[in-house]
């Protein structure tokens, strides 16, 4: 007899077990074929978000064989791909070597198109703003994969431009619309949308060759007022005469008249290394590979395995519990052991087979159905949809393999019992292992030692597989601690206590749900932590050029400031600014150097003079800063590097002024609106005339040292009849109100100087500028309006805004939430599912004996409550270990770095994702149990007891 025999019998039964157990086999199928679903849509988008050369090579020249460039060093030498290259011989190229006639380098009979690009200011429905325009002719064929069209028509006319759609939703403009170069003089038509498929945001503008950068030249010919357009280099689209296209004799042909190549077929089909003159003086080239993100994809498969074996695994127990009446028969009718497994194994490979043909066709069609929004979180179009049917099969057979592995351990267990326990229904009784336990809890100390000390000996390898260990430790204790619960609901109502009866009862069906949830909220909560901690340390390296809250107009020089008023007026009619503006003046000695800087030595300089010694000169920019450092504690380091003797050493500078003193000239609104200083009695000092001092470190008792240096230019007329005579050096000892130490982090401002003391020191001033308090950054528009009012106004203001620290991230964090929240929900309401289906008779006898029918809503409620927080809390805690063991590695690279550099940062803080954690402990298990609750029907129909 065939030895497939049994498995075709084995087959048949569990298919038609699963047709007539229709909802359990769904959750089954379902919980297969989620992961496959994700796995499946990762790699479809992995591999269609990561380009191919050839794809990267037309996202570089369109549809053209060659991209030709002038680098600027005459006859060169360079690699096959151009992104190596160097001069031919040995002799360096002169300093004015002129440009090239790219015409010279092409290849006989090639057609060619030129690109080249500037930054230019245009108006925009609100105002004005800075794009960058490029001329390049959008039309030609060539351009094609470079620069495709969304929307209208290409520009074919020099009046004509088209626009990136990220530009017109920032500039409030659209097809019909009309903008001007404001230094060019023209007014062009926007004829269409384009985008580059490499860069969706993209904010820029395209004209034909010689539409703009031309006429922007003419008018600088005949306007010396007009600044000459800041072009790019030029580069050339090429396409060859034949279908050949570029071949590596003409790229050698070129570069001997000075120009790099990019060859679409030298790049995809290089010539060896005797043909390349650059290889022989390379000893490599290397070009990357893929090894970390090969072990990023094993390291998700092996998570999305983890998930499908411990949320399926209770299903296929739960059937074979209930199939062990036919499973019995199985044995009446002569079938051993192993056939008895066949039927279970075989329900895993059915449901399995099915779950993850399921899995890869939906992963396939919602990858279709969301390509655009996939596209646009990505910044870049699919080259193709690109699908690699091997690894699509093995996606298939690993969700297979899995059901299987899940229905293994329900499959030994049914096997094991006898003939009559299967055919009259008793489970028998099985004490607790106590071996289990034990030994996960000593794995679980054994890992957490493995991890810590690879996270202080910075080995993030041990971290790693310390943090792996502790899991698998706290992954064997799960049914003792589950066995647990059921003592905590000796004085609770009726529907939690038997909720947490049930869970401790049951922990063949509870302890998996719970694993699966505290694996994936394991996973979470370490990254989610581990980028939190990044997030703060980036946070506190982070060197804000204005003080937070604010936003400073300024003026270039003395024409540019008498035009204050009136954008001042334009500033508070845009934005949203509290209060009024705070006005600032510049302050110098002798001639001012932002006038006759041309001359060498014919313009003054003042400086506060910063005193020695503790307390004034920092410790760690000092000899024997490298020993002090060495017997710093990082959190010892950070206190003094926020000290004021050290801040000053690296605070940013030139927000108000190009002076490095940082000192300005301005009152009490100053105070209070950007320094955020609201003391009357620093008010009533620089009413008095007594500066105020926003650093102490320059300050010994209450007094600071000022030296100047009154130097004028001879063409100075104007301050040299104010000061006639040689140059003199002037040191002030002025009293000054000395602020707090934490107003020495004050971006850009070191002290405030009254306008009186500023005269009665022979200085010279000049309004230059405002400060606003603002609620939030100004949006594109606001800052557009204001550009628009500066430009009308005659220019040479300009606006700066802080805008933080940049890109938070939060989308990461979100999505992890969502995955973990999606797992926990999913193992929750299958373990009440089971739970429901495994208990009917518990439940037909509450109903029989007079139990309200909003008990069973609210026992299957604390059933999910149970499964999920358990899951939730015993996830936290598993996850905190490798994020604070990965963040103790990365605090001793700090220390090194540190006791390398003193001035570097060793702030290395580990930073709690209470968001992250509320959700999940809070938010989560209330919407499973609600969620349970609320599709759990109250009544029954009532049938006999069997047994």
């Amino acid at each position: 007899m065939s030895p497939f025999t049994g498995w075709r019998a084995a087959l048949r039964i569990a298919r038609r077990d699963a047709m007539r157990a229709k909802g359990r086999s769904a959750l089954v199928v379902a919980m297969i074929a989620l992961p496959v679903l994700g796995v499946t849509a990762a790699d479809v988008t992995y591999r269609s978000v990561d380009s191919t050369e050839a794809e990267q090579l037309t996202a570089r020249m369109g549809s053209a064989d060659a991209l030709f460039s002038d680098p600027g060093m005459g006859p060169l030498q360079q690699m096959p791909d151009g992104n190596a290259y160097d001069i031919a011989g040995d002799e360096p190229p002169a300093d004015d070597l002129p440009p090239i006639d790219m015409r010279t380098a092409f290849p006989e009979g090639a057609r060619a198109i030129s690109m080249r690009s500037v930054p230019a200011s245009v108006t925009t429905a609100y105002g004005l703003t800075n794009t960058e325009i490029v001329e390049f002719r959008t039309a030609d064929p060539m351009a094609r994969g470079k620069v495709d069209l969304v929307e209208g028509e290409f520009p074919r006319a020099t009046g004509e431009m088209a626009a990136t759609k990220p530009f017109l939703d920032s500039s409030g403009l659209h097809i019909g619309s009309r903008t001007t170069v404001n230094s060019a003089g023209r007014t062009y038509t926007i004829t269409g949308v384009v985008e580059q498929p490499s860069d969706l945001k993209a904010q820029q503008l395209y004209a034909d060759p010689g539409a703009v950068i031309a006429p922007w030249q003419a008018a600088s010919d005949r306007d010396k007022k007009v600044l000459p357009p800041n072009t790019g280099s030029t580069e050339w689209l090429v396409k060859g005469s034949g279908a050949a296209g570029i071949g590596w004799e003409d790229v050698l042909a070129a570069n001997k008249a000075g120009a790099l190549v990019v060859s679409r077929q030298v790049v995809l089909d290089p010539p060896p290394d005797s043909e390349i003159p650059m290889a022989r003086s390379m000893d490599h080239y290397y070009a990357g590979d893929s090894a970390e993100a090969s072990a990023a994809a094993v390291t998700v498969v092996a998570m999305a395995l983890l998930e499908i074996v411990l949320l399926a695994g209770p299903a296929f127990a739960v059937g074979a519990r209930r199939s062990r009446r036919q499973l019995g028969l199985v044995g009446v009718c002569g079938g051993d052991r192993r056939h008895v497994r066949a039927v279970v194994l075989s329900g895993g490979l059915v449901l399995g087979a099915v779950g993850a043909v399921t899995g890869v066709a939906a992963g396939l069609l919602l990858t279709m159905a969301f390509r655009p929004l996939i596209e646009e979180w990505a910044g870049q179009r699919f080259g193709s949809l690109l699908l690699k049917p091997t690894e699509l099969l093995v996606i298939a057979l690993l969700g297979l393999v899995t059901g299987l592995l899940a229905a293994f351990a329900p499959a030994i267990v049914a096997a094991r019992q006898s003939v009559l326990e299967s055919l009259t229904g008793r489970r028998g009784v099985r004490g607790s292992s106590r071996v289990l336990p034990t030994v996960g809890a000593c794995v679980l100390v054994l890992g957490i030692a493995i991890a810590a000390f690879g996270g202080t000996g910075g080995e993030a390898t041990l971290v790693a597989g310390g943090s792996v260990v502790a899991e698998i430790g706290l992954l064997a204790c799960i049914p003792v601690i589950v066995g647990l619960l059921g003592r905590l609901g000796r004085r609770l109502p009726l529907s939690p206590r038997m909720a947490l009866r049930d869970a401790a009862r049951n922990r063949g069906r509870t302890a998996p749900a719970v694993a699966a949830v505290m694996a994936a909220v394991a996973g979470s909560v370490a990254i989610a932590t581990y980028m939190s901690s990044n997030l703060a340390e980036s946070d506190h390296e982070y060197t804000p050029m204005l003080a937070r809250g604010t936003m400073v107009l300024s003026s270039s020089d003395a024409k540019a400031a008498e035009r204050l008023p009136l954008v001042r007026a334009s500033v508070e009619r845009n934005m949203a600014v509290t209060g009024g503006h705070a006005d600032f003046s510049r302050v110098w000695a002798g001639s001012d150097c932002n006038v006759y800087y041309e001359d060498e030595n014919s313009c003054g300089s003042m400086e506060l003079v910063k005193p020695t010694g503790k307390g004034h000169t920092c410790p760690l920019n000092t000899k024997g800063a490298k020993e002090l450092a060495a017997r710093l504690s990082a959190e010892e380091h950070r206190q003094m590097m926020r000290s004021p003797a050290c801040m000053d050493e690296y605070i940013s500078s030139g927000s108000f002024s190009s002076e490095s003193n940082n000192i300005v000239v301005g009152g009490p609104e100053l105070l209070r609106t950007y320094a955020k200083l609201d003391d009357p009695a620093a008010a009533a000092a620089l009413k008095a005339g007594t500066p105020v001092l926003l650093n102490q470190a320059y300050a010994t008792n209450g007094e600071i040292t000022l030296k100047a240096v009154h130097t004028y230019n001879a063409k100075d007329e104007k301050n040299r009849k104010l000061h006639p005579g040689p140059a003199r050096t002037s040191t002030d000892r002025l009293k000054v109100y000395v602020a707090d130490a934490e107003y020495a982090a004050t971006p850009g401002i070191r002290m405030i100087l009254p306008q009186r003391t500023a005269e009665r020191l022979g200085l010279h001033t000049q309004p230059s500028g405002s400060v606003y308090a603002v609620p939030h950054p100004p949006s594109d528009a606001e800052e557009q309006r204001v550009s628009a009012a500066i430009d009308q106004a005659g220019g040479g203001l300009w606006l700066q805004t802080e805008r933080g620290p940049g890109d938070r991230e939060d989308i990461i964090l979100l999505i992890l939430t969502l995955f973990a929240g999606v797992v926990t929900l999913g193992a929750a309401a299958i373990t009440t599912g089971l739970a429901k289906a495994d208990a009917e008779a518990d439940l037909t006898t509450l109903s029989a004996i007079g139990a309200p029918p909003r008990v069973r809503r609210t026992l299957s409620g604390f059933q999910c409550v149970v499964v999920a927080l358990t899951g939730v809390l015993l996830g936290t805690a598993a996850g905190l270990v490798p994020a604070v063991a990965l963040r103790l590695v990365d605090l001793r690279n700090a220390m090194d770095a540190m006791r390398e550099e003193p001035m570097e940062s060793a702030f290395t803080p580990i930073v709690l994702p209470w968001a992250t954690i509320g959700v999940l402990a809070v938010v989560v298990p209330l919407l499973a149990g609600v969620l349970a609750a609320a599709f759990t029907r109250s009544r029954l129909t009532l049938a006999r007891r069997a047994g």
